[in-house]
C-alpha cells in the first residue's frame, strides 16, 4: 500500500470519525443533560441515546480496524486480534441495527393510526415493548459477538498472508469457504431487524396515506401537524434503511475481500463507505427531532456570536 493511499484513508476515516462523534455525542449529551435536569428520561430519548452510544462504539471499532490494517499489517493477521476486533464489531453493529429498529417501531406505534386490536394492544404497551426489545437486543448482540470470537479460532487472515505456500492451499480453500459462509450468515442475521424496520416504514406510509385521504375529504389543510409528524418520522426511517443497505454492502466487501488481489484496498474502501452509516444518520436524527434541532440551532447561534466577538 503506497503512502498516498494511506494518507487518503487516514484523512477520510478520521473525518468520518470526528463527524460521527460530534453528531452522536451531541445526541447523547443533550439527552443526558435533559435527564439530569428533569430526573426523568422518555423512551424516545433512551432509544436515541442508546443508538448514539452504539454508533460511537461502532465508529471506534471501524477506525481501530483500519488503523491496524494500515500501520500494523503483521498484527492484523494475528488470530487473537482478529477475534477481538470482529467480536466487538459484531456486537456494536447488531446493537446499532436493533436500536435503530426500536426507533422505527416507536415511530410506527406512536404516530400511525390503525384500529386493528393487535396494533392498539402494542400501542398501549409501547414503553414496556421498547424496553423489552432494547434488553433483548443487548443480550442477543453480546451472544452473537461471543459466538464470532469463538468461531475465529482459526487464523483466517494469517492463512491469506501465506496463500502462496503449496502446503496451505487446501486448508486455505476450506477456510475461505467457511469464512465467507459464516459472514454471509452474519449479514443475514441483520435481516430480522431490517425487515421489522421495513414493515414499520410501510405501515407509517399506509397511515399517512389514510390520513391524507381523510383530510382531503374533509377539506382540511394538507400540511397539518399530524402530516408533518408523519413526514419527519418517514425521513428518519428511510434514511436509515438506505444508509444501512449501503453499510451492509460495504461490510460485505470488507469482510470478503481477503481472498482477492489488492485486498487491502478493498478493505479500506469498504470501511470508508461503512463509516458513513453511523456518522451520517445521526445528523438526520438531530434534524428530525424537535428538541435536538432547537438545541443544535441554539448552539450554532451561540458559536456564531462567539466568532463575531473574536473578530475585530
Amino acid at each position: 500500500m503506497d503512502n498516498a493511499t494511506k494518507t487518503f484513508f487516514i484523512i477520510m476515516i478520521i473525518g468520518e470519525f470526528i463527524m460521527g462523534i460530534l453528531g452522536n455525542g451531541f445526541i447523547g449529551l443533550v439527552n443526558f443533560i435533559d435527564w439530569f435536569k428533569k430526573r426523568k428520561i422518555y423512551v424516545i430519548d433512551l432509544i436515541l441515546t442508546s443508538l448514539a452510544i452504539s454508533r460511537i462504539s461502532l465508529l471506534c471499532i471501524i477506525m481501530l480496524d483500519g488503523f491496524v490494517l494500515v500501520f500494523f499489517p503483521d498484527e492484523y493477521a494475528k488470530s487473537k486480534l482478529t477475534r477481538i476486533i470482529d467480536g466487538f464489531w459484531t456486537i456494536t453493529n447488531h446493537l446499532s441495527v436493533w436500536f435503530a429498529t426500536c426507533l422505527s417501531i416507536f415511530y410506527c406505534l406512536k404516530i400511525a393510526n390503525f384500529s386493528h386490536p393487535l396494533f392498539l394492544w402494542l400501542k398501549w404497551r409501547i414503553n414496556r415493548l421498547i424496553l423489552i426489545i432494547l434488553l433483548a437486543s443487548i443480550f442477543t448482540s453480546v451472544f452473537i459477538g461471543l459466538l464470532i470470537t469463538e468461531k475465529f479460532n482459526e487464523d483466517f487472515r494469517g492463512q491469506i498472508n501465506r496463500k502462496n505456500k503449496r502446503n496451505n492451499t487446501l486448508k486455505l480453500i476450506m477456510s475461505k469457504s467457511e469464512y465467507f459462509g459464516f459472514h454471509m450468515l452474519l449479514n443475514l442475521g441483520t435481516l430480522v431487524p431490517f425487515t421489522i424496520s421495513l414493515i414499520s416504514f410501510f405501515l407509517l406510509i399506509l397511515s399517512m396515506w389514510k390520513h391524507t385521504r381523510k383530510i382531503k375529504l374533509s377539506a382540511m389543510d394538507a400540511r397539518d401537524p399530524s402530516t408533518e409528524i408523519h413526514l419527519r418520522a418517514m425521513k428518519a426511517m428511510i434514511s436509515f434503511l438506505i444508509l444501512f443497505v449501503v453499510y451492509c454492502l460495504a461490510f460485505l466487501i470488507a469482510t470478503s475481500s481477503y481472498f482477492f488481489p489488492e485486498s487491502e484496498l478493498a478493505v479500506i474502501f469498504g470501511e470508508i463507505i461503512a463509516a458513513i452509516y453511523p456518522s451520517g444518520h445521526s445528523f438526520i436524527l438531530i434534524w428530525g427531532n424537535i428538541k435536538l434541532r432547537r438545541t443544535s440551532l441554539n448552539v450554532l447561534q451561540q458559536m456564531k456570536h462567539c466568532l463575531k466577538s473574536l473578530v475585530p
